[in-house]
């Protein structure tokens, strides 16, 4: 038997309680499964327990997105019980917990900064700022695992062509909500907030880029960014901002979260890169929630046709 030590130990190679909490069940119900099985199998009747699916609010979809995959769509209670939000706990199922009486209305976003017409949005007004599309993104942790979820938005260009950036403007900087009293284990997460992060003003402009309000048909439940975050499908998912307050246009590289907390582990870009490691793991592989098998990593997560053209001469080894 091969022992590891716990430092040796990727964070994606730590079986979640949610499955460990069946391996009984598997270990009878996987004799009478082929190995191509397994993965499907385990995703529609083991993986997750029976809970209450989201309460949210039916949000109305103008069209399907080009930009979707037609990947298979992660299971919803692996998404709304499994994923980071240091605000409300820094394990995987602390949010879907702490997170259930987080106060999301009212709500605005400042767009401020280098524009020409700098302005506060209501929740109202970005929710009917442009026609909201249902886009199948996959989505990609820098810790191993990964996802594929139907989020629902529309691309943050259009929030940003109504502020009008001046030229000078080359960034765009975001922050989260944050709020002692709501979040009273954060304190404990061992990072800076507000949390902050930070994009070049072309990646916020390109189309993927998107402002996100729901995800399976409903409004985003608060352990997942509610009332809306950001989705930038070809980086790692903690450059996905959730409950952006506020969005600024700058002139320089602004600050982000994990970028001040460990530079050396977590690079302003962060797009998913295969060839590129976190200096203590492998990014080579990731493993899809609910499947049994880890599976290649796909560089700028499976969307390089689309925004490879964006880093054109940079190394990526230097810019990660």
């Amino acid at each position: 038997m091969l022992i590891k030590k716990a430092t040796e130990i990727h964070p994606s190679e730590v079986t979640p309680k949610w499955v460990y909490t069946n391996r009984r069940r598997f270990l009878v119900g996987a004799l009478g499964v082929t190995a191509g099985a397994i993965g499907s199998w385990v995703a529609k009747d083991l993986a997750w327990p029976a809970r209450t699916v989201i309460a949210g609010t039916k949000l109305s979809v103008a069209a399907k997105s080009p930009f979707s995959t037609n990947e298979t769509v992660t299971p919803v209670d692996a998404v709304t019980h499994y994923n980071n939000f240091y605000e409300f706990g820094v394990n995987k199922g602390d949010p879907s917990v702490k997170a259930r009486d987080f106060r999301t209305s009212p709500w605005s976003v400042k767009v401020s900064g280098l524009v020409d017409k700098p302005r506060t949005f209501s929740l109202d007004e970005l929710l009917h700022l442009a026609p909201l599309e249902e886009r199948i993104y996959r989505h990609r942790c820098v810790e191993g695992w990964s996802i594929v979820v139907p989020w629902i938005g529309y691309s943050l260009n259009a929030v940003l062509k109504q502020v009008a950036p001046k030229p000078q403007a080359k960034f765009v900087a975001f922050e989260s909500y944050y709020d002692a009293g709501q979040m009273p284990v954060a304190r404990y997460a061992g990072i800076s907030f507000p949390y902050v992060e930070g994009l070049r003003l072309d990646e916020a402009l390109h189309p993927l880029t998107l402002l996100c309000f729901g995800m399976y048909g409903e409004t985003l439940p608060n352990q997942d960014g509610a009332p809306v975050r950001l989705v930038v499908p070809w980086k790692y998912g903690f450059k996905s901002i959730k409950s952006v307050v506020n969005i600024k246009l700058v002139e320089k590289q602004p600050e982000t979260t994990w970028n001040l907390t460990n530079a050396h582990e977590y690079g302003f870009y962060s797009n998913v890169n295969p060839n590129v490691d976190h200096p203590r793991w492998s990014q080579a592989k990731e493993r899809r929630l609910g499947e049994f098998f880890r599976r290649p990593t796909l560089m700028f997560n499976g969307y390089g046709d689309q925004v490879a053209a964006l880093y054109t001469g940079m190394d990526l080894r230097k810019y990660f």
